[in-house]
């Protein structure tokens, strides 16, 4: 997945990221598992607001499937949410699913729950049934044609079948605009470098088409009809917990790693001192660190 590209590494539930070649945008996603799972548990109040939406929108479905389901912590929160349900997770790293299968068998959901791993939109055609219920949480931005994908996942929906996915929303943020070192607005400079990475990113993938990212428009392309879209807030006020601040320092030091070449030397040294343990100004010892953003869930209904 996670994963809102204007935080690289939120998403596939989710989070983008990148190998430490500074020159691609090539993701290794088993090198991120640690980080996509403990991510995901601390958004884990913000999906699970986003499940109970869901829940008054899809009715008792027999089948959920997650694409791009990384660890599965969000799998399981479907399994957990909708307890007459199987669900499955899809995902191309055999290592994420051996995760997701571990979380389902330690939360005790492991009877209902499976396992697909492949490459989306192909893997598809090894679905079995037809989804009552496909969730794309930020794995539809990783796919080169987004339009095309959406007519995949909607034709493997039941008649009457629900697709949501999670795409979009606002930045994140750590940090008051003023930190009291350095230039104030650093975040907002990264924000504005990291629009290039990811669009950088969209143009390497395969069949990369251009696309508006009006996702409600895109889905009734789809075939599918009643589009819905929410949002959903994350609000970890100051001071941070040990996860929020670990969290932080993982998005900052990846950040630090992308697009850190792309900030003047006064922005690079603030942002050196914010990732620095023994600084009195870093991200492990300010006070004034939280975490607040919003994600996007757009739904729309095949018709019966």
């Amino acid at each position: 997945m996670a994963h809102d590209h204007h935080q690289h590494t939120e998403t596939k539930t989710h989070t983008h990221t990148h190998t430490h070649d500074h020159s691609h945008t090539d993701i290794d996603w088993a090198e991120m598992a640690p980080h996509l799972e403990s991510q995901a548990e601390l958004f884990a109040p913000l999906y699970e607001n986003a499940l109970g939406w869901l829940g008054k929108e899809v009715t008792e479905p027999g089948l959920i499937v997650d694409l791009g389901s990384g660890p599965g912590v969000v799998s399981c929160l479907f399994a957990e949410a909708f307890p007459g349900a199987r669900v499955l997770a899809v995902d191309g790293s055999e290592p994420l699913l051996d995760r997701a299968r571990a979380r389902a068998e330690r939360q005790g959901v492991a009877d209902r729950f499976d396992v697909l791993a492949g490459e989306l939109p192909g893997v598809l055609d090894e679905l079995d049934y037809p989804a009552d219920l496909l969730w794309a949480g930020h794995s539809l931005h990783h796919l080169g044609d987004q339009r095309a994908a959406l007519t995949a996942f909607a034709e493997r929906l039941a008649p009457g079948g629900t697709l949501a996915i999670l795409e979009g929303g606002l930045p994140s943020r750590f940090l008051p605009r003023d930190i009291g070192i350095g230039r104030p607005g650093l975040q907002a400079r990264l924000d504005a470098l990291l629009e290039g990475w990811f669009e950088q990113m969209r143009t390497d993938l395969p069949g990369s088409v251009t696309e508006a990212e009006d996702w409600p428009a895109l889905l009734g392309s789809a075939g599918l009809k009643h589009t819905r879209s929410r949002s959903f807030l994350i609000d970890l006020p100051a001071p941070a917990s040990d996860r929020a601040r670990a969290y932080a320092t993982e998005i900052f030091s990846r950040l630090r790693d992308t697009v850190g070449e792309g900030l003047d030397a006064d922005d690079r040294a603030t942002l050196d001192r914010l990732l620095d343990p023994a600084d009195p100004a870093s991200l492990q010892r300010r006070s004034d660190l939280f975490v607040l953003g919003a994600r996007t869930v757009h739904t729309a209904v095949r018709p019966a």
